[in-house]
This record gives structure tokens, sequence and C-alpha cells, in this order.
């Protein structure tokens, strides 16, 4: 079974790290990172991913730039995103939705994560 491929794009490598080693702890999925949204738009052609797990508030190009640039080129229009932020609380988030994307606390359990990485996954 091939493993589903999700990419964290977040400028704070050491949360991109933490969220990195916690989801292949799962040996379901394959994760990659970048640290801004350049290098987050060149790995989403290159790679592939199954999954996007966005930060809003980012240096340069900030998450809604990412959807944007995503949603305009349709050799990757079709990525599924979960915007992943500290803007909000636990308890705002939840299951909550911004113009249609998941939306998920940076304060999320890993089970939590895991379960909307599979809910929002694609393939």
């Amino acid at each position: 079974m091939d493993k589903k491929k999700i990419l964290i794009i977040d400028d704070e490598e050491n949360f991109c790290n933490l969220v990195k080693k916690n989801v292949e702890k799962t040996n379901e999925f394959e994760v990659y990172t970048a640290t801004n949204g350049d290098d987050g738009i060149k790995l989403i052609k290159e790679v592939k991913p199954n999954l996007i797990l966005l930060d809003i508030i980012m240096p340069g190009l900030d998450g809604g730039d990412v959807v944007s640039l995503i949603r305009n080129d349709s050799s990757i229009q079709d990525t599924p995103i979960v915007f992943l932020t500290s803007l909000v609380r636990k308890d705002e988030a939840g299951a909550g939705f911004t113009k249609g994307y998941s939306l998920l606390a940076k304060t999320v359990t890993v089970r939590e994560l895991i379960a909307c990485i599979k809910e929002n996954v694609r393939g």
C-alpha cells in the first residue's frame, strides 16, 4: 500500500518537524515540509501531495496567497487543503471551516490531527 503524501507549509520549522514526526508515526503517510510559501508551491508541483496542511500567517506568501496560486494552477488545483493555524483556539476551530476549508488550531491533539488528515486526504 502506497503511503499518502502530506505537505506541511508553515514558517515555524520546529512545528513542521513535530507534526511530521507525529504524522509519520502512523506509518500511513509520507510527510514533506516547507517553511515558506514559495518553497511550498515548488514542493506541491514536485511531490503532488494528497493533502496540504497550511499555515495562514507567514512572511512573504501567506496562506491566502498560496491557496490562490494553487487554485489557479490546473495541475494542482484539486489538492485538498487544511488550514493549521495559531490564529484560533482549539475551541474556536473544531470542525470549523474558512471559505470551505477545514481549519485546525495549532493546539490540536495528534489524534485530532490524524483524524482530520484521514477525513480530508485525497486518493
